[in-house]
């Protein structure tokens, strides 16, 4: 059947404006079902299963300006985030830095900003004011579990909110447990994401080993679930 949406002969020659296939149908369907279970989490707090297509209000129509809408809100999420990107030009420029952080090795102390590390951790910041007792450090504070590398990465992704995945991989374990010693809620979520994605035979005792070091229980339920 020729399809009055995808169909690729000419509009005089096509059927009735009403005959559509099989697939454009479904995806209307899809479409409409999707954003009325989004307009269902957001009255009842929960997904209710599957939205009913002949029960709603919303007609195709409704469900492209909400795609629109969508679509728009995309465009200035990424707007902010270019804003926002001087942050990484900052340290990787060292300008204005006024922190070392020494990694636990020898390696060299890479340049920082107090301020960011203030924001993006309680302990960092709890590290970096005096409490009456001691003194703020003045110029460097040690991760005595961090070599040079996993420190770069770890910095990284505090001045970004993002990392590759060829560092992130590299660096995964010894991020998850900096993540949790340093209360670093987005790069703990960030880690656990990604162990999920690439979870499989060769890797399932290591992420259990993990999520016990950590506490994490999301992690030890999938890996479970997975070897069952």
């Amino acid at each position: 059947m020729d399809c009055s949406l995808c169909s690729t002969m000419p509009y005089n020659l096509r059927p009735p404006r009403n005959t559509i296939c099989v697939a454009c149908y479904e995806g209307a369907k899809s479409i409409i079902a999707m954003t009325n279970k989004i307009d269902d989490h957001k009255t009842s707090g929960k997904f209710s299963g599957e939205a009913s297509v002949s029960g709603s209000s919303k007609g195709f129509l409704s469900s492209l300006k909400w795609l629109k809408e969508m679509k728009k809100m995309e465009e200035e999420s990424n707007q902010k985030l270019g804003f926002l990107s001087g942050f990484i030009a900052a340290f990787r420029d060292q300008i204005h830095t006024d922190i070392l952080i020494k990694p636990g090795n020898d390696a060299p102390s890479i340049p920082a900003h107090r301020a960011l590390l203030a924001t993006r951790s309680d302990i960092f910041k709890n590290m970096l004011d005096s409490d009456g007792c001691k003194a703020a450090p003045n110029d460097m504070i040690t991760l005595p579990e961090l070599n040079h590398e996993e420190v770069e990465s770890l910095l990284e992704f505090l001045y970004s909110g993002d990392l590759g995945k060829e560092k992130l991989d590299k660096h995964l374990y010894s991020l998850s447990i900096a993540a949790d010693k340093y209360e670093i809620t987005f790069l703990q979520k960030f880690c656990e994401n990604r162990m999920l994605e690439i979870l499989n035979a060769s890797n399932a005792l290591d992420i259990l080993e993990i999520s016990d070091t950590i506490c994490n229980r999301s992690l030890k339920e999938n890996r479970i679930e997975f070897c069952c």
